[in-house]
């Protein structure tokens, strides 16, 4: 069975967070999307509560501590990209665009994104289209048509989502796995290829 590398992004300050919870959620349609197309999914999660202070310093200093290094490595090379964030003033919260800020500008160029949101009442559920959705266009990833977010209300019992809102991580879901699907595998390393110049191994470098 071939595999891709999915990488989630969860911006929840809280713990437990409903924006973990979404992305969990979206992460598992995400999988089970490739598992229909005879893939595995190599999944990467990661909570940017855990690197608020590292995001900080990066920011200042311009370079990434180790911690928010793995983060940002896993991102870049990552085929698929599940990112959520809560909705703070009708846009997405300061320590997710800080992380957005750190990382280089054509990290995610071509790369497939599936984007989520939570936020206490529905008013803010166009923040997707009018703040997320231009962000990621600007950084020109691959955004998937179906953008999900979820209210306080869109929960069921038990942290299960409602009837609309799994329709929606489900078909969401579904979006991204086809786009990641259609991406063709990095060819597997010859270990046969030189790795140095030959000018450089006949001087000894």
């Amino acid at each position: 069975m071939t595999s891709r590398t999915i990488t989630v992004v969860s911006a929840g300050l809280s713990d437990p967070s409903s924006t973990r919870l979404l992305a969990d959620r979206l992460t598992q349609a995400v999988r089970d999307g490739l598992l229909t197309r005879g893939i595995d999914a190599d999944v990467r999660v990661h909570g940017l509560r855990e690197h608020a202070h590292d995001i900080a310093d990066a920011m200042l200093t311009g370079f990434a501590p180790a911690g928010l290094q793995t983060v940002i490595d896993d991102v870049v090379a990552a085929d698929g990209l599940v990112v959520a964030t809560p909705i703070f003033t009708a846009s997405y919260s300061g320590l997710f665009k800080s992380f957005i800020d750190v990382l280089e500008k054509d990290a995610l160029a071509a790369k497939p994104v599936l984007i989520a949101a939570t936020a206490g009442t529905a008013r803010h559920s166009l923040a997707l289209e009018h703040a997320l959705r231009p962000l990621f266009a600007y950084l020109r990833a691959v955004v998937v048509p179906t953008a999900v977010f979820a209210a306080a209300e869109d929960w069921g019992g038990a942290d299960g989502a409602t009837g609309p809102l799994q329709e929606r991580i489900e078909r969401a879901g579904g979006e991204l796995a086809a786009l990641v699907a259609a991406r063709e595998a990095p060819p597997a390393a010859d270990p046969f290829t030189l790795t140095s110049s030959f000018e450089d191994m006949l001087a000894g470098r």
